[in-house]
């Protein structure tokens, strides 16, 4: 069999979302036989244009907690939509992203900013750089703490407070802000004894936790809006969208190894679409 029939294969297989049952019965090859070729196929380079670029970073995971989770970090360009960089983790460090960062850099990348989720750290890693944080990340930190029904009215509150992240700015978000804990401030001081420790936590301290958050990342909420020239994206929905493409095409190849599924995400990293692009001429 000639190598371009192995790759008209890995790219069915990878792309066209044929199963190995389909490939199986479309070009007469035993799953294990397949299975075989997709072990052995080499895994093609990353062709680098280095340029100024918005950048825009994450991470996501696959498996479960309780038997092998991993994932992998990827590094984007938010305007053309290309990955430029990414690595496969067993979990989400900021060491990784410094990794990234070196690496783009040292190829003669220039980052004109970054647009990125609530890692700690991670505003280090790119410190000198305008960082955005994430306004969908934010939003579902928030959710996290209060639920998306609080029972809480102060909960209700902050949200709707939320809902206008992207319809305000800085000033004015501060502003409502400070209005929302001055208003809700002996609310939000309330505490409760706890006989068994003889302490007195606070009793809110799921929404104390979600105002902290707000109350940190405000600095980086509005960075879109003061280089305006740079077209900064105020989320990383970019890599979150093609990360729930590339985790259906995963889950239509469930049950195979992880190096199998680790080359199929790294060709879908590499194409930068799961869309198959034409090849690129020398």
């Amino acid at each position: 069999m000639q190598e371009h029939t192995k790759e008209e294969l890995w790219d069915e297989f990878v792309f066209s979302k044929q199963t190995l049952r389909e490939l199986s019965g479309l070009h007469n090859y035993s799953k294990m036989q397949l299975k075989r070729i997709f072990t052995e196929i080499l895994k093609e380079e990353k062709m680098h244009n280095p340029r100024a670029i918005n950048l825009v970073v994450d991470a996501t995971f696959f498996g479960k907690k309780e038997t092998e989770q991993w994932g992998v970090v990827v590094f984007r360009d938010a305007i053309l939509k290309e990955n430029l960089w990414w690595e496969f983790v067993s979990d989400e460090k900021v060491e990784s992203y410094q990794r990234g960062r070196f690496s783009l850099l040292s190829l003669g990348y220039v980052f004109n900013a970054v647009t990125c989720d609530g890692l700690p750290g991670l505003t280090n890693v790119f410190k000198g750089i305008p960082v955005q944080f994430c306004h969908f990340h934010q939003t579902q930190i928030v959710k996290r703490y209060v639920t998306e029904n609080p029972k809480l009215i102060a909960g209700h509150e902050l949200l709707e407070l939320l809902q206008a992240l992207t319809l305000t700015n800085e000033n004015i978000f501060k502003y409502r802000l400070s209005v929302y804990i001055d208003r809700n401030r002996n609310f939000l001081n309330e505490k409760t004894f706890d006989i068994a420790t003889g302490q007195s936590p606070f009793t809110h301290r799921r929404l104390r936790s979600a105002l902290r958050s707000l109350e940190h990342n405000i600095q980086y909420l509005f960075t879109y809006q003061k280089y305006p020239k740079l077209n900064i994206p105020n989320t990383t929905n970019t890599l979150e969208s093609h990360f729930s493409h590339i985790k259906d095409i995963v889950r239509i190849h469930r049950g195979l190894k992880k190096i199998i599924k680790q080359k199929m995400i790294h060709a879908i990293l590499l194409n930068s679409s799961i869309v198959l692009k034409p090849k690129r001429k020398e």
